[in-house]
Formats: C-alpha cells, sequence, structure tokens
C-alpha cells in the first residue's frame, strides 16, 4: 500500500510577511475611508449656510405672497361692507355674503404668517405707527411718490397723511425671535409678521421681517 506523500507546510518565514501585507492593505483603506468621510463632512458643513438661506427665502417669498393675498381680502371686505374694515381673521374667511352664500375672499393657508412662530399675523389697526413708518419706506423706495391705492374708498377714509415726516423709518436693530403679544382688538387695515428677523429678501427695500406690511393702501 502506497503511503501519501505529505504536503510540505509553509514555511515559519512566509506567514509573517503574508499576513502583514494583509494588514497592511487594511491599514491603507481606512485612512482612505476617513479621508473620504472627512470630506463629505466638510462639504456638508460648508452648504450648510446656503440650504438655510434658501429655506429662509423660500419662507419669505411665501409670506409675501400670503401677506399680498390678505391685503385683497381687506379690500374686497371693505368693498362689500360699505366701507368698514374687518376687526378678525375669521372674518376674512369667512367671506364676502353674496345670495344665499359667502364667497370666499381669503384662502386658510394665507391666514397663517410662515415666518412666526406661532403662524399667526399681528393685525394693523389704521392708526398704527408702523403704517407710517412703512409708508415712508415705501415712498422712498419709490423715489419720494406714494404709490396710490386702486380703492378709492379706502384711500379717502384711511389713507395715511405723511405731512411733513422727514425720518426714513426706525434705526432700531431686529432682536430677533418672534412678537408673541396679543393682537390689538378693532378694525385693521394690514397685517405684518411677527417674526422681528433680518430678511433676505428686501420688500419694499425693507430687511426685517415685523416691518412689512401688507395692506390694501399703497398697492
Amino acid at each position: 500500500m502506497r503511503k501519501r506523500r505529505a504536503q510540505p507546510e509553509s514555511s515559519p518565514s512566509s506567514r509573517p510577511a503574508h499576513s502583514s501585507q494583509r494588514r497592511g492593505e487594511q491599514g491603507y483603506t481606512l485612512v482612505a475611508l476617513l479621508a473620504v468621510m472627512t470630506i463629505i463632512a466638510l462639504l456638508l458643513v460648508s452648504a450648510a449656510p446656503s440650504v438655510r438661506q434658501q429655506t429662509q427665502r423660500a419662507l419669505e417669498e411665501e409670506a409675501i405672497w400670503r401677506g399680498e393675498q390678505v391685503a385683497e381680502a381687506i379690500r374686497l371686505f371693505a368693498q362689500a361692507h360699505g366701507g368698514q374694515l374687518p376687526t378678525s381673521m375669521e372674518q376674512l374667511l369667512e367671506g364676502n355674503p353674496r345670495g344665499a352664500k359667502n364667497v370666499q375672499i381669503l384662502r386658510p393657508e394665507a391666514a397663517r404668517d410662515p415666518l412666526s412662530s406661532t403662524g399667526k399675523w399681528r393685525l394693523i389697526p389704521p392708526n398704527d405707527p408702523a403704517l407710517i413708518r412703512f409708508q415712508v419706506a415705501v415712498t422712498t423706495y419709490a423715489g419720494g411718490r406714494t404709490p396710490p391705492t386702486r380703492d378709492p374708498l379706502i384711500q379717502s377714509r384711511y389713507g395715511v397723511r405723511l405731512g411733513t415726516i422727514l425720518d426714513t423709518g426706525t434705526t432700531e436693530a431686529a432682536p430677533g425671535g418672534s412678537d408673541d403679544s396679543a393682537n390689538a382688538t378693532g378694525p385693521f387695515i394690514g397685517v405684518a409678521s411677527r417674526s422681528r428677523r433680518d430678511s433676505i429678501i428686501t420688500y419694499y427695500g425693507i430687511e426685517r421681517h415685523d416691518q412689512w406690511i401688507f395692506t390694501p393702501l399703497f398697492r
């Protein structure tokens, strides 16, 4: 009976060399992976401010679009009620009476401020000093001439008289956050955001959210 030949064992000197080579390759792979992860992290950090700016810009565009819808709803409400102004946002949401049903003049989404934490607009009464500051800013932006409203009834009843005001607005720095104080009761001629932050978009040259006033005046 023939004996099988024993396979020659690998020499002890060859095994450590092969194992060391594999450990070296794994080390290079780990270093390369760490380098890639570092690059990705740096790219994410550098892109974060741009993403935040784009998000804020989109919210500001949405706020302007909704605010101008509220301004138009105020005009339609006053037109249907003999010049009387609304006293609550609910009145605008209920619509104007026409025949046996109410006609919608404000969409529900427009009744919310996308820039503030509460989602509630600040209601601007006709005698609010912020309205005069806004008119000054609008007049300055328009080269010294106040844009007229499309509605003569509103203009004749609630038009703001500038007189000899020379100031171009407040110099107060934006404190940030939101103004969560309750709305004053009574009729309102416009709305403004409760966000007191600086803006990316300018509205009639104004760079602060709570100083943007959306009103049927000056439109």
